[in-house]
Protein backbone atom coordinates (compact mmCIF):
# COMPACT_ATOMS: atom_id res chain seq x y z
CA UNK A 1 0.00 0.00 0.00
CA UNK A 2 0.92 3.24 -0.84
CA UNK A 3 1.92 6.26 1.30
CA UNK A 4 -1.09 8.25 -0.20
CA UNK A 5 -3.27 5.03 0.25
CA UNK A 6 -2.29 4.54 3.94
CA UNK A 7 -3.17 8.40 4.60
CA UNK A 8 -6.93 8.38 3.04
CA UNK A 9 -7.55 5.14 4.66
CA UNK A 10 -6.79 7.06 8.40
CA UNK A 11 -9.40 9.93 6.89
CA UNK A 12 -11.68 7.60 5.73
CA UNK A 13 -11.96 5.81 9.57
CA UNK A 14 -11.74 9.17 11.63
CA UNK A 15 -14.28 10.75 9.07
CA UNK A 16 -16.31 7.93 8.96
CA UNK A 17 -15.76 6.21 12.84
CA UNK A 18 -13.62 8.08 14.76
CA UNK A 19 -15.18 11.27 15.65
CA UNK A 20 -18.85 10.31 14.54
CA UNK A 21 -20.42 10.58 17.95
CA UNK A 22 -22.34 7.90 20.47
CA UNK A 23 -25.97 8.33 21.54
CA UNK A 24 -24.41 9.71 24.54
CA UNK A 25 -22.23 12.72 22.71
CA UNK A 26 -19.57 11.12 23.05
CA UNK A 27 -16.95 10.74 19.69
CA UNK A 28 -16.53 7.27 19.10
CA UNK A 29 -13.02 7.51 20.06
CA UNK A 30 -13.42 8.24 23.01
CA UNK A 31 -14.38 4.72 23.82
CA UNK A 32 -10.40 4.00 23.35
CA UNK A 33 -10.29 5.96 26.73
CA UNK A 34 -11.38 4.98 30.64
CA UNK A 35 -13.85 7.06 30.75
CA UNK A 36 -14.95 5.66 34.87
CA UNK A 37 -15.35 8.05 37.22
CA UNK A 38 -12.74 6.11 39.65
CA UNK A 39 -9.77 6.98 36.60
CA UNK A 40 -11.30 10.74 35.86
CA UNK A 41 -9.21 12.42 38.43
CA UNK A 42 -6.06 10.55 37.03
CA UNK A 43 -6.74 10.79 33.82
CA UNK A 44 -7.78 14.35 34.20
CA UNK A 45 -4.48 15.27 36.03
CA UNK A 46 -1.93 13.66 33.13
CA UNK A 47 -3.96 15.62 30.26
CA UNK A 48 -2.72 18.97 32.39
CA UNK A 49 0.92 17.48 32.45
CA UNK A 50 1.28 18.74 28.38
CA UNK A 51 0.51 22.27 29.31
CA UNK A 52 3.56 22.87 31.83
CA UNK A 53 5.88 22.46 28.86
CA UNK A 54 4.43 24.93 26.67
CA UNK A 55 4.86 28.62 26.76
CA UNK A 56 2.04 30.15 28.56
CA UNK A 57 1.11 32.59 26.09
CA UNK A 58 1.81 33.88 22.05
CA UNK A 59 0.29 33.93 18.81
CA UNK A 60 -0.27 30.53 17.40
CA UNK A 61 -0.58 27.77 19.07
CA UNK A 62 -0.38 25.01 16.42
CA UNK A 63 -2.44 21.21 16.91
CA UNK A 64 -1.12 19.06 14.63
CA UNK A 65 -3.34 15.78 14.66
CA UNK A 66 -5.93 18.00 16.70
CA UNK A 67 -8.40 15.46 16.29
CA UNK A 68 -11.78 17.46 17.17
CA UNK A 69 -10.04 18.82 20.69
CA UNK A 70 -12.46 16.62 22.06
CA UNK A 71 -11.46 16.76 25.54
CA UNK A 72 -12.03 19.47 28.07
CA UNK A 73 -7.98 19.54 29.41
CA UNK A 74 -6.56 19.52 25.35
CA UNK A 75 -8.19 23.53 25.59
CA UNK A 76 -6.17 24.60 27.99
CA UNK A 77 -3.11 24.46 26.30
CA UNK A 78 -3.76 27.36 24.37
CA UNK A 79 -5.80 29.58 26.54
CA UNK A 80 -3.14 32.04 26.42
CA UNK A 81 -2.56 32.31 22.71
CA UNK A 82 -4.55 34.11 20.49
CA UNK A 83 -5.31 31.23 17.78
CA UNK A 84 -5.25 27.36 17.67
CA UNK A 85 -3.82 26.11 14.20
CA UNK A 86 -5.93 22.87 13.75
CA UNK A 87 -4.04 20.63 11.53
CA UNK A 88 -5.50 17.09 10.75
CA UNK A 89 -5.99 14.80 8.07
CA UNK A 90 -9.68 14.51 9.03
CA UNK A 91 -12.76 17.16 7.42
CA UNK A 92 -14.97 16.01 10.18
CA UNK A 93 -12.01 16.37 13.09
CA UNK A 94 -11.85 20.35 11.80
CA UNK A 95 -15.75 20.96 11.39
CA UNK A 96 -15.57 19.49 15.31
CA UNK A 97 -12.68 21.69 16.38
CA UNK A 98 -13.88 24.79 14.61
CA UNK A 99 -17.53 24.23 16.53
CA UNK A 100 -16.24 23.70 19.87
CA UNK A 101 -13.44 26.14 19.55
CA UNK A 102 -15.34 28.78 17.11
CA UNK A 103 -13.23 32.14 15.94
CA UNK A 104 -9.99 31.16 18.20
CA UNK A 105 -9.32 27.98 15.95
CA UNK A 106 -7.69 28.09 12.54
CA UNK A 107 -8.61 24.75 10.57
CA UNK A 108 -5.90 23.43 7.99
CA UNK A 109 -6.22 19.65 6.54
CA UNK A 110 -2.90 19.11 6.72
CA UNK A 111 0.00 16.12 7.14
CA UNK A 112 2.14 15.80 10.86
CA UNK A 113 4.53 14.64 8.50
CA UNK A 114 4.62 17.43 5.86
CA UNK A 115 3.37 20.46 7.34
CA UNK A 116 2.44 23.55 5.21
CA UNK A 117 3.32 26.40 7.16
CA UNK A 118 6.48 28.23 7.38
CA UNK A 119 9.59 27.86 9.86
CA UNK A 120 10.16 29.84 12.88
CA UNK A 121 6.01 30.49 13.02
CA UNK A 122 4.19 29.00 16.36
CA UNK A 123 5.14 29.93 19.80
CA UNK A 124 4.34 26.28 21.15
CA UNK A 125 2.94 22.73 19.71
CA UNK A 126 1.16 20.19 20.60
CA UNK A 127 0.62 16.58 18.91
CA UNK A 128 -1.17 13.92 20.92
CA UNK A 129 -1.76 10.07 19.99
CA UNK A 130 -1.01 11.18 15.93
CA UNK A 131 2.29 9.76 15.66
CA UNK A 132 1.44 6.15 15.51
CA UNK A 133 -0.50 6.64 12.20
CA UNK A 134 3.11 7.39 10.61
CA UNK A 135 5.48 4.50 8.66
CA UNK A 136 8.72 4.21 10.62
CA UNK A 137 10.21 5.84 7.67
CA UNK A 138 8.32 9.18 8.53
CA UNK A 139 8.36 9.06 12.17
CA UNK A 140 11.91 11.52 12.33
CA UNK A 141 10.01 13.91 9.78
CA UNK A 142 7.28 14.02 11.91
CA UNK A 143 9.48 15.67 14.57
CA UNK A 144 11.59 17.63 12.58
CA UNK A 145 8.86 19.14 10.90
CA UNK A 146 7.53 20.53 14.24
CA UNK A 147 10.62 21.63 15.37
CA UNK A 148 11.54 23.56 11.90
CA UNK A 149 7.81 25.59 12.26
CA UNK A 150 8.56 26.55 15.70
CA UNK A 151 9.91 30.03 16.92
CA UNK A 152 13.28 30.04 18.15
CA UNK A 153 13.31 29.33 22.22
CA UNK A 154 10.19 27.60 22.34
CA UNK A 155 8.85 23.84 22.69
CA UNK A 156 6.63 21.38 20.89
CA UNK A 157 5.24 18.70 23.02
CA UNK A 158 4.53 15.25 21.41
CA UNK A 159 2.19 12.30 23.49
CA UNK A 160 2.54 8.74 21.53
CA UNK A 161 2.49 5.37 23.17
CA UNK A 162 5.06 3.03 23.34
CA UNK A 163 5.41 -0.44 21.26
CA UNK A 164 6.65 -1.99 24.11
CA UNK A 165 6.27 -0.78 27.66
CA UNK A 166 8.33 -2.44 30.16
CA UNK A 167 6.07 -1.69 33.15
CA UNK A 168 3.08 -3.08 30.87
CA UNK A 169 4.81 -6.29 30.34
CA UNK A 170 6.18 -6.70 33.78
CA UNK A 171 2.50 -6.35 35.05
CA UNK A 172 1.06 -8.37 32.21
CA UNK A 173 0.22 -11.49 34.28
CA UNK A 174 -1.25 -9.46 36.94
CA UNK A 175 -3.72 -7.95 34.23
CA UNK A 176 -4.33 -11.06 33.02
CA UNK A 177 -5.48 -12.31 36.74
CA UNK A 178 -7.64 -9.39 37.37
CA UNK A 179 -9.53 -10.41 34.23
CA UNK A 180 -9.68 -13.83 34.75
CA UNK A 181 -11.15 -13.21 38.33
CA UNK A 182 -13.49 -11.00 37.35
CA UNK A 183 -15.08 -13.69 34.63
CA UNK A 184 -14.93 -16.06 37.07
CA UNK A 185 -17.14 -14.34 39.59
CA UNK A 186 -19.71 -12.94 36.79
CA UNK A 187 -20.09 -16.62 36.10
CA UNK A 188 -20.42 -17.42 39.86
CA UNK A 189 -23.00 -14.52 40.11
CA UNK A 190 -24.79 -16.28 37.33
CA UNK A 191 -24.13 -13.20 35.20
CA UNK A 192 -22.72 -13.22 31.26
CA UNK A 193 -20.19 -11.09 31.63
CA UNK A 194 -21.28 -7.91 28.96
CA UNK A 195 -19.36 -7.81 25.64
CA UNK A 196 -17.35 -4.42 25.90
CA UNK A 197 -16.63 -2.96 22.37
CA UNK A 198 -12.97 -3.75 21.43
CA UNK A 199 -11.67 -0.01 22.22
CA UNK A 200 -13.44 -0.66 26.05
CA UNK A 201 -11.18 -3.86 26.28
CA UNK A 202 -7.78 -1.97 25.00
CA UNK A 203 -7.58 -4.07 21.79
CA UNK A 204 -9.87 -1.84 19.86
CA UNK A 205 -9.74 -2.10 16.13
CA UNK A 206 -7.48 0.26 14.24
CA UNK A 207 -7.88 2.39 11.15
CA UNK A 208 -5.42 1.11 8.46
CA UNK A 209 -2.47 3.42 8.98
CA UNK A 210 -1.77 2.54 12.45
CA UNK A 211 1.67 1.21 12.67
CA UNK A 212 2.91 -1.53 14.81
CA UNK A 213 6.84 -0.86 15.70
CA UNK A 214 8.85 -1.85 17.96
CA UNK A 215 9.11 2.54 19.28
CA UNK A 216 11.03 2.81 22.64
CA UNK A 217 13.26 5.08 23.96
CA UNK A 218 16.52 4.46 22.92
CA UNK A 219 14.73 4.32 19.35
CA UNK A 220 13.77 7.54 19.63
CA UNK A 221 16.95 8.99 21.30
CA UNK A 222 18.73 7.17 18.14
CA UNK A 223 16.24 8.72 15.85
CA UNK A 224 16.80 12.20 16.96
CA UNK A 225 20.60 12.27 18.11
CA UNK A 226 22.28 14.97 16.77
CA UNK A 227 19.23 16.36 15.10
CA UNK A 228 17.26 18.53 18.04
CA UNK A 229 17.26 18.60 22.04
CA UNK A 230 14.79 16.41 23.70
CA UNK A 231 13.18 14.95 26.92
CA UNK A 232 11.32 11.95 27.73
CA UNK A 233 8.80 12.75 30.46
CA UNK A 234 5.63 10.55 31.81
CA UNK A 235 2.25 11.65 30.34
CA UNK A 236 0.59 8.79 31.64
CA UNK A 237 2.18 5.39 32.67
CA UNK A 238 -0.01 2.58 32.05
CA UNK A 239 -3.14 1.59 29.56
CA UNK A 240 -6.74 1.50 29.15
CA UNK A 241 -6.36 -2.36 29.64
CA UNK A 242 -4.67 -1.68 33.23
CA UNK A 243 -6.86 0.90 34.27
CA UNK A 244 -10.09 -0.92 33.41
CA UNK A 245 -8.38 -4.58 35.11
CA UNK A 246 -6.94 -3.25 38.29
CA UNK A 247 -8.53 0.16 39.37
CA UNK A 248 -12.36 -0.09 40.86
CA UNK A 249 -13.46 1.65 43.36
CA UNK A 250 -14.57 -1.05 45.29
CA UNK A 251 -10.88 -1.37 46.17
CA UNK A 252 -9.73 2.05 46.65
CA UNK A 253 -8.76 2.20 43.07
CA UNK A 254 -9.11 6.73 43.28
CA UNK A 255 -6.64 6.17 45.96
CA UNK A 256 -4.38 3.69 44.22
CA UNK A 257 -4.15 6.32 41.40
CA UNK A 258 -3.06 9.14 43.59
CA UNK A 259 -0.57 7.75 44.88
CA UNK A 260 0.67 5.79 41.47
CA UNK A 261 0.34 9.72 40.19
CA UNK A 262 2.55 10.59 42.66
CA UNK A 263 5.12 8.50 41.87
CA UNK A 264 5.18 9.60 38.55
CA UNK A 265 5.83 13.05 39.84
CA UNK A 266 8.50 11.93 41.59
CA UNK A 267 10.13 9.67 38.83
CA UNK A 268 8.79 11.56 35.79
CA UNK A 269 11.87 10.35 33.31
CA UNK A 270 11.59 6.62 34.46
CA UNK A 271 8.22 6.19 34.17
CA UNK A 272 8.09 8.06 30.76
CA UNK A 273 10.50 5.41 29.54
CA UNK A 274 8.82 2.61 30.83
CA UNK A 275 5.39 3.06 31.38
CA UNK A 276 3.16 3.08 28.49
CA UNK A 277 2.58 6.64 27.20
CA UNK A 278 5.60 9.09 26.73
CA UNK A 279 5.65 12.85 27.13
CA UNK A 280 7.89 13.98 24.71
CA UNK A 281 9.50 17.52 24.70
CA UNK A 282 11.41 19.03 21.81
CA UNK A 283 13.04 22.41 21.53
CA UNK A 284 14.39 24.67 18.94
CA UNK A 285 17.26 26.34 20.75
CA UNK A 286 17.43 30.36 20.40
CA UNK A 287 19.83 30.45 17.84
CA UNK A 288 18.34 28.30 15.45
CA UNK A 289 16.32 30.79 13.53
CA UNK A 290 15.49 31.31 10.07
CA UNK A 291 15.58 35.42 8.98
CA UNK A 292 12.54 37.66 7.79
CA UNK A 293 9.11 37.74 8.50
CA UNK A 294 7.18 34.58 7.37
CA UNK A 295 3.49 34.07 6.69
CA UNK A 296 1.02 31.63 8.43
CA UNK A 297 1.06 29.02 5.57
CA UNK A 298 3.66 28.83 2.53
CA UNK A 299 2.65 28.85 -0.86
Amino acid sequence: MSEGQVKQHVREFYDQVGWQKTPGDLYQNARYEDLRPVSAEYIHRCHLRVGRHLAPAGRFLLDAGSGPVQYAEYLTYSQGYAYRVCADLSIVALQEARRRLGAHALCVVADVANLPFAPDTFDGAVSLHTFHHLPLAEQGNAYGELQRVLAPGRSAVVVNGWTESGLMHRTAWLVKLAEGAGLLAARLRGRAPQKEPPAAQGKQPEPTGTFVNKLDAPWLRGLLAGKMRCEIYVWRSVSVRWLRALVHSATGGRLFLRLLFRLEERFPRWFGEHGQYPLVVVWKDSNETTSGEHPLITH
